[in-house]
This record gives structure tokens, C-alpha cells and sequence, in this order.
């Protein structure tokens, strides 16, 4: 008989544990969001696991009322591997910053990335190292002047996104803290994703980087600099909705004054093989500032899982194997004789 899955509400995922981030830290807007999305799926709570590795992000464990594991620096993604390929079963999320996951962790980022395994995984990007007070980080942009770049960063700044499509991710997508619907929209389709789903979250951090995306949160202004994706969908944007992306070549660029004429608007395709528009989505408002930054789902597309090659590779495995016995298992193959 099958067990029905409790009827939970979003206290039900709230732990008992004080929360300790900064008065008016973008990091409560997700937490809400993510309490507020699981009840929601359908799964039960010793189902569900959270990682997180070292930074301010990666207290988010500690306010799960579920399993949860606080790794070490860079390495939740490890973690989370192990814990997904040994329990499959689990629903597997990754919480991890800029700097934990970019940083020390930007070799694990690439290679889960392309794995595609059946995680979810939440990149807060604040654009700075916040838990050790203010040293600039890999998102950090050109010029930035912090307590460790004090005549400012020389380095080109890394975007998550471009990132996670040329590593070969099959779900992502970007969204803002303080747009608490489009964030609980975009964590419902990355949960009902099949494989790896990869979201940047823009966090703000008010003690050492307040206002870094004011253009995307400020109501006067916020309509101009940001494009919400729609699959299916032309790219329109702009306060009174009057501007429209186009596509020239391989360059996004704005066209104005569209007056309802959307003949030459991009049309969002989320699930197109092609990496290509996602990626010039990606790029949208970073390399290039008179474009809008785009949020939503870049890209989204089933392939198989790490899971699904694995269980294959077994079976084949086992086909053509005969059964051993343990003695044949340790004497079989190269063997030495130390004398």
C-alpha cells in the first residue's frame, strides 16, 4: 500500500535555530522562497537534503527543518554527489556563494555541471566575500575597490551562468532576492527538472556591497534594465513596455518604440539543443551595460542523467558477468607475490 506524503505547510520547514545573517541581507528573501516552494512538491522531509559549503549562504542548513549537511570550503558539490549517487532517492540541493562555489570551488562547479546529475544547485551571488568582511571575489567587477583590491580589481570578473552553459548544463536560469515570486517560479521548474538545474540568484549584501543590483530592484528604474524570459515568448521589456530585443548576427540588440510591432522581437526558446542563445541571454547586460540582464530560465533541456548512464553501465555490467566468489574476485586479474 502506498504511504501518502504528509500535507506540509512552509513552518513546517522552518527550523528552531535563530537566524544569523545581517538585518536586511538579501539571504532571508531566498530562504522564505525556498520554504515557501517545498511544501509545494510533493515530497517527504526525509526525502529532502540540503549542502552547503562555507560563506554566509551556507548557514542555510542550519534554518531546514530537513536533512541537511554545512561541508566544508568549495566542496559542497562534492558532498552533494556522494550523497545523490549512494541515495538516489533523495530530493539533493546545493547552497553555495560566489566565492565557495566559483573560487575554491570553481573546478567542481565545471565538472558537476557537465555531469549532469540530478542536483539542484542555488548560487548566491552577492558579488563579494561577505563572511570574511569584504574582500572582493570572482564575480566581483572590473575596477571594484574592496579591503584586498584597494586600488581596485584587475580581474576580469566570471559569469555563473556562461559558466554552467559552456560546461554543458541542462537547466539554467538567473533570478534577483528581492523578486520573491519570480524566484519561487524558477525554483518549482528546477525542482520538476530531470538532471542538473543550475540558478544564480543576484543577492544583495548590505554591509559590504549594498546596491549592487539596484538597477534590477529599484522601482523607478528596474523595468529598463531587466528582460523576464518566457519560453515561447518575444523578449519585451522597458517601464511602458515599448522595447524589444533583436537578434543581428550573433548580437542581441535593443529596438525601440515598438508600438505592439513584434516582428523582429527574439522569441525565447528554452529548449533548444543549441547553447548558443543562452548563452548570448547570458551575456545580456554583462559584457554589454546598454542591454538588459535577463532573468528566468536560459535554458532547459532533458538529457540523461549521471544516474541514468550508471544504472545502464550496470546492468550491462552484470549481463555479462558471471557470478564470483570472493577468492576468484581477489586472486583474478594482475596479482603479485611480495617477497
Amino acid at each position: 500500500m502506498a504511504i501518502e506524503t504528509p500535507k506540509y505547510t512552509k513552518a513546517d520547514f522552518e527550523s528552531e535555530n535563530d537566524i544569523r545573517w545581517c538585518p536586511g541581507c538579501g539571504d532571508y528573501a531566498i530562504l522564505s522562497a525556498i520554504q515557501t516552494v517545498m511544501p509545494t512538491l510533493g515530497i517527504p522531509k526525509e526525502k529532502v537534503v540540503f549542502v552547503s559549503g562555507i560563506g554566509c549562504s551556507s548557514r542555510f542548513p542550519h534554518y531546514m527543518s530537513c536533512y541537511g549537511f554545512h561541508t566544508i570550503h568549495g566542496r559542497p558539490l562534492t558532498v552533494a554527489t556522494g550523497v545523490k549517487s549512494v541515495n538516489p532517492e533523495l530530493s539533493v540541493w546545493v547552497i553555495t556563494g560566489d566565492g565557495d562555489g566559483l573560487s575554491i570551488g570553481g573546478n567542481h562547479f565545471i565538472h558537476a555541471m557537465r555531469r549532469n546529475q540530478d542536483l539542484k544547485v542555488l548560487l548566491f551571488n552577492n558579488r563579494i566575500y561577505g563572511l570574511t568582511k569584504g574582500q572582493y571575489s570572482p564575480t566581483s567587477e572590473l575596477g571594484k575597490k574592496t579591503k584586498s583590491t584597494p586600488l581596485g580589481s584587475i580581474d576580469n570578473p566570471v559569469n555563473p551562468v556562461s559558466l554552467a552553459i559552456a560546461a554543458g548544463a541542462t537547466f539554467i536560469a538567473r533570478t534577483v532576492d528581492k523578486n520573491v515570486k519570480h524566484m519561487v517560479e524558477v525554483f518549482k521548474k528546477a525542482a520538476a527538472h530531470k538532471g542538473l538545474a543550475f540558478i544564480e540568484i543576484l543577492q544583495n549584501c548590505v554591509v559590504f556591497n549594498d546596491a549592487a543590483f539596484e538597477d534590477y530592484t529599484e522601482k523607478d528604474i528596474k523595468d529598463d534594465h531587466s528582460v523576464y524570459l518566457e519560453d515561447g515568448k518575444p523578449l519585451i521589456f522597458g517601464k511602458n513596455h515599448d522595447k524589444a530585443i533583436k537578434l543581428n548576427g550573433f548580437q542581441t540588440e535593443v529596438i525601440t518604440g515598438i508600438n505592439g510591432n513584434l516582428k523582429e522581437a527574439l522569441l525565447h526558446q528554452e529548449m533548444t539543443s543549441d547553447r548558443g542563445l543562452a548563452y548570448v541571454l547570458g551575456q545580456m547586460g554583462v559584457e554589454n551595460k546598454d542591454l538588459p540582464v535577463a532573468f528566468g530560465v536560459l535554458r532547459r533541456v532533458e538529457e540523461p542523467t549521471y544516474q541514468d548512464r550508471l544504472y545502464e553501465q550496470e546492468k550491462i555490467s552484470k549481463q555479462k558477468m558471471s557470478m564470483q566468489t570472493l577468492e576468484k574476485v581477489l586472486s583474478g586479474g594482475d596479482t603479485w607475490v611480495v617477497s
